[in-house]
């Protein structure tokens, strides 16, 4: 498979140096040796191939983003995935979370609004071998319920609050990242299911598009 943009000199050192960066905040080595490997470049529009690297968002068209690598790394360590779990990721975009994922656990949920996006995404993780996902077209309710349970939930968008729904769909100790807060700006949560009383922990700030759906944000 060719990357859909041309060469990029030094496109491999980027690659390299990202991962030195991410390596200074993100402890996981799995999730370290997954951002090494999935190739970023075949996810982004062409215009964006040399700056596939760049420890930045970039714009996917329909108004939504491939997540900045850090924030990537950062949830998907929050995840804290060992390889055995069924994941749900709300908001596959250009798919290369989903990879990520892929790498990582054993089988991965993705529901995406726009049906181009999900179109796309299934067809650039097919072309680069994964066989371990499947890739929905959101419905009324908000997540996927009919695959429950699920171990992890990873939410690319932001809501107002944490949905219960989405609680409603982790097994008991499962975990859910998700960004909560206004349509501009979010704090990043990791909410751990627990019979009495969920763990909440803070990551920090960030930035995402709003999550559309019921028990999130009107359209």
């Amino acid at each position: 498979m060719k990357p859909k943009g041309g060469k990029c000199v030094g496109l491999e050192a980027s690659r390299a140096r990202l991962i030195d960066c991410l390596r200074q905040e993100i402890r996981d080595k799995r999730v370290l040796s997954a951002m090494a490997h999935v190739p970023r470049e075949f996810f982004v529009p062409q215009d964006y191939y040399c700056a596939a690297y760049e420890d930045m968002p970039l714009s996917i068209g329909f108004g939504q983003t491939i997540s900045q690598p850090f924030i990537v790394a950062l949830m998907t360590q929050a995840l804290g995935l060992k390889g055995s779990e069924k994941v749900l990721e709300l908001g596959t975009g250009s798919g290369y979370q989903t990879a990520i994922l892929a790498e990582l656990a054993k089988w991965i949920v993705s529901i995406e609004r726009i049906h181009q996006l999900a179109e796309s995404a299934r067809q650039i993780l097919g072309k680069l071998g994964y066989t371990n996902f499947e890739i929905h077209t959101a419905g009324e309710a908000l997540g996927w319920p009919v695959g429950v349970p699920y171990d992890a939930i990873i939410v690319t968008a932001g809501a107002p609050h944490v949905p219960d729904a989405l609680l409603e769909q982790l097994v008991l100790g499962g975990r859910l990242v998700i960004p909560v807060g206004s349509r501009w700006e979010q704090d990043l949560l990791k909410v751990t299911r627990r019979k009495k009383g969920n763990l909440v922990e803070s990551l920090g700030g960030c930035r995402f598009v709003p999550l559309i759906g019921k028990g999130a944000w009107e359209e």
